[in-house]
């Protein structure tokens, strides 16, 4: 599947790369305060993007990350909380369709997203606060994920 044409655009725009997790990214700000004590950040913040051809595989960070929509095609961002609850929230600016151009997912919490219709791209920017550290970044396989949460086989499967 060949990315799209708006989407190479943007990749080359704003010199995305290869993200760990899938998809492309930049970092597009890292606060200059620190949290008092430590050597975190209050916040920073990157532009994600996700094509046809790519996912943003399950992952957990020490933060909270809030999404925002900016263009594209709808985005299905799964989370699994620490309960064992499946949340899907559908990322996108058509409101008659129930998508919102907004969400948090809550620090700990397992999450991963991909296309709606897993064509087209996604163009996205997610800030964390506290600062992202990939000291704190998390990749799952699926057998990790399937021994906590069977019930969830199938998006596990598509995610990891």
């Amino acid at each position: 599947m060949e990315i799209p044409q708006r989407a190479q655009e943007i990749i080359e725009k704003f010199n995305l790369k290869s993200h760990p997790e899938g998809g492309f990214y930049a970092e597009t700000y890292r606060s200059s305060q620190s949290i008092p004590g430590k050597d975190r950040q209050l916040l920073t913040s990157i532009y994600f993007l996700i094509t046809g051809n790519s996912i943003s595989r399950f992952h957990r960070i020490q933060s909270d990350e809030c999404w925002y929509f900016h263009e594209g095609s709808p985005l299905l961002v799964h989370s699994i909380f620490p309960n064992g609850e499946h949340q899907v929230i559908e990322l996108g600016l058509d409101l008659t369709q129930n998508e919102v151009p907004f969400h948090v997912v809550p620090a700990l919490t397992i999450f991963g997203s991909h296309l709606k219709n897993d064509e087209g791209y996604a163009f996205v920017s997610c800030a964390v606060a506290p600062g992202f550290d990939f000291a704190d970044f998390e990749l799952f396989t699926s057998e990790e994920l399937m021994k906590q949460y069977p019930d969830h086989q199938s998006i596990i499967t598509k995610l990891t």
